[in-house]
């Protein structure tokens, strides 16, 4: 139970350094996520997009070795996959590139969820502790 957390949290972190490639630039950019980024405007924002996934898979990855840090990488992964996975479902009709990372965003989720129980369990049994 103990590896649970950290393991989500690595895992969860993983995903999100994936679009970190796309800071070389147009051509990986078009490769993530099926669309051609032409103007120079556009791929600055997105290799920009890709520096803080860079910096959230970071983030999520020293968390699970940091037990202060976990709660706040719980939530701040959590608020990045429900809010893309929000916006694709609202949005809809995307294509291939954007469906899988619709799929790895589930993924996240799903290890979003039990890391978030296995931390609930976990603090329940040290209050528990506690109180004995």
């Amino acid at each position: 139970m103990r590896f649970l957390l950290p393991a989500a949290l690595v895992i969860v972190g993983i995903i999100h350094l994936l679009p970190l490639v796309g800071v070389l630039g147009a051509d990986r950019l078009t490769s993530l996520y099926g669309v051609a980024f032409v103007e120079p405007d556009t791929v600055i924002l997105m290799r920009h997009r890709a520096v803080l996934f860079g910096l959230l898979g970071g983030f999520l990855v020293y968390a699970a070795f940091r037990p202060p840090l976990r709660l706040a990488a719980l939530i701040v992964g959590f608020i990045s996959v429900v809010s893309f996975l929000c916006l694709a479902w609202a949005v809809g009709d995307y294509n291939d590139a954007i469906a899988r990372v619709v799929a790895a965003d589930l993924v996240a989720l799903a290890c979003l969820v039990v890391g978030g129980v296995g931390h609930a369990l976990t603090r329940h049994r040290a209050r528990a502790i506690v109180r004995s």
